[in-house]
């Protein structure tokens, strides 16, 4: 039990002890203290030592005066800037009175004395970030609390299009017949921008563009972005954004400028260009594996070492994780994981891999095709020389797999990094060597030969020419466009005149104005659930292409304005070589 000087002391800890022990440490009840055990506090800790609060009557009276002091003040303001007429001159009522049409007329009128214009330009390196945006399909809107047609202006200096429209328009209150008669999604979805917004105007179009299955990203500076950069997938502040907007973003640019932002959209790619590579790598390798050796074990009786499978494993895993590393070129799209197309690729790539290793087998196995046709000795009845042999060609064709898997044209258009090339030279030369050299009696191998290993590199040679003929096969068909063609345009079994041309031509051109900007609202196609990343980065396209002709038809403007200087001054302007730059 603690006692009173304990508490005095500060030594008990009044917070954490139940309360009726500290009633039972006090001496006292809940009912409060008798006279003698009040003496006994103050013999213990003393009279109270606060200073009795004392109150000042000046304090008291100002803070009674105030309200009715800042009335008359406040009045008193409104009356000089109501009755005011310069120069010294005391107000009189003739100054409320309405000037008439003269500028002598009673109580003077306004007289226009100066102009000041305001321009705030773009940073300068906008323009030619919206120009890298767009080329790599990303659509780029301007929202913007400026007026329509100063946003209009700020669109066609970028290069991203004036097709923009008021806040009004966001809420289905457009005055506009052909505006209003648009649906709200599909409407910012399509528009280059829109001005006179507010903060819950942006959060709106952010989230709006969220539903239609876009991956948002929103750029701000200010408190009223805040909203909608916390809304978007990727928020990103510029370096001179306020604390509000810093703290709602994902990114934020520590450097004036939007450059940073390319880099950015391009590293990600890469990056995700990388991942999807190992993942078709993968799935390939795991099929290739699995049925190449239950076939071969399944046909022949023939079961490969686990050892050898270690090795395999291990070279495989050195080789690959140089990939982090590899250059890779970023998509020129939006891309995403298109699960059917990498398994799809992964099963083919597998299979095929897998029914070319049971083909080799079975050739040195159960046939004379390379000793006849290469020279090289027979391996029939020596088992672990053909474990030696089978364990090369998996090797080699398998790392081999790597170079198509990374690349998205012909692998041989595309140059590898520094480190995969070197990890899938020392792999292959360490493989070759095993295969070639040694005699391990627990691994079951034994040295085939350098006859024999030039006829499994020439023979994995032969078999990796044709992956990236299946690789382009499998991403057309995927594509949908070889269906199109066979069952939708039917050009192979068509009696049209040509082959339908003439079809064919009208349909481009009706693209071609949709290209444009030039389709009506009504005739627009709207986008569905079913819309892929090609077909939405059309949108940006076709941004870039009204910037162009805006820009085209200034330009055809600026030169008519030229020549019609030159014709009313005769100059002689045939020796001068004409620029005209937007």
């Amino acid at each position: 039990m603690a006692g009173l000087e304990e508490i005095k002391n500060e030594a008990i800890d009044l917070e954490n002890i139940p309360v009726e022990e500290v009633f039972q440490s006090l001496k006292c009840s809940k009912l409060g203290l008798s006279s003698e055990e009040a003496e006994a506090r103050l013999a213990v800790f003393g009279p109270n030592k606060l200073e009795e609060k004392k109150e000042s009557k000046f304090l008291k009276f100002l803070g009674f005066m105030w309200n009715p002091l800042s009335w008359v003040m406040e009045a008193a303001a409104i009356m000089a800037i109501a009755l005011a007429n310069g120069g010294g001159k005391p107000p009189d009522w003739q100054d409320f009175e309405v000037p008439e049409k003269s500028k002598d007329s009673p109580g003077g009128p306004w007289q226009f004395v100066a102009l000041l214009p305001l321009f705030d330009p773009p940073r300068h390196d906008s323009a030619e970030t919206i120009r890298k945006a767009l080329n790599l399909g990303v659509n780029v809107k301007m929202i913007t609390g400026d007026q329509l047609a100063i946003a209009k202006e700020t669109g066609r200096r970028l290069g991203m299009g004036t097709n923009m429209y008021p806040s009004s328009a966001l809420l289905g209150q457009s005055k506009d017949e052909s505006i209003a008669s648009i649906p709200v999604d599909d409407l910012i979805e399509k528009a280059d921008g829109f001005a006179g917004v507010f903060p819950e105007h942006k959060y709106e179009i952010v989230k709006k563009l969220q539903e239609r299955k876009h991956i948002c990203g929103m750029t701000g500076d200010g408190v009223n972005d805040a909203p909608a950069l916390k809304k978007a997938d990727i928020g990103i502040a510029v370096a001179d954004a306020t604390d509000a907007a810093r703290s709602a973003s994902d990114i934020v640019l520590t450097e004036p400028g939007l450059s940073v932002i390319i880099s950015a959209v391009l590293t990600s790619r890469s990056i995700f260009q990388r991942m999807k590579n190992y993942t078709i790598y993968a799935v390939s390798i795991t099929v290739r594996i699995v049925l190449g050796f239950m076939l071969i074990a399944l046909i022949w009786k023939f079961d490969f070492s686990p050892f050898m499978i270690l090795v395999i494993a291990i070279l495989n895993d050195g080789t690959i994780m140089t990939i982090s590393k590899d250059r890779v070129r970023p998509s020129p799209h939006p891309d995403s994981w298109k699960l059917n197309e990498i398994f799809v690729t992964g099963v083919v790539y597998g299979t095929y891999l897998a029914v070319m290793t049971v083909i080799f087998f079975w050739a040195m196995r159960s046939t004379d095709f390379f000793t006849n046709t290469f020279g090289v000795r027979s391996l029939h009845g020596s088992r672990d020389e053909m474990m030696s042999a089978l364990y090369l060609q998996v090797s080699v064709i398998s790392q081999a797999l790597i170079f198509v898997t990374r690349s998205r044209g012909l692998c041989f258009t595309e140059r590898p990094g520094f480190l995969l090339c070197v990890a899938f030279v020392v792999a292959q030369i360490i493989a070759t060597l095993v295969a070639v050299i040694p005699t391990i009696g627990f691994a079951h191998i034994r040295g085939v030969g350098w006859g024999w290993a030039g006829v499994i590199w020439l023979y994995s040679v032969v078999t990796f020419l044709p992956l990236d003929a299946f690789k382009l096969a499998i991403r057309y068909a995927l594509s949908g466009r070889a269906w199109d063609t066979l069952f939708e345009h039917k050009i192979a079994f068509t009696t049209k005149k040509d082959y339908g041309r003439e079809e064919r031509e009208a349909q481009w051109a009706t693209a071609q104005r949709t290209l444009h900007g030039l389709q009506t609202p009504e005739l627009a196609g709207v986008l569905n659930d079913r819309t892929s990343y090609r077909e939405l980065s059309e949108i940006a396209e076709q941004a870039k292409r009204r910037a162009e002709v805006a820009r085209l038809r200034e330009l055809g403007t600026l030169k008519g304005q030229m020549e019609s200087v030159v014709k009313l001054k005769g100059l002689d302007m045939e020796g001068v070589q004409q620029h005209y730059t937007l």
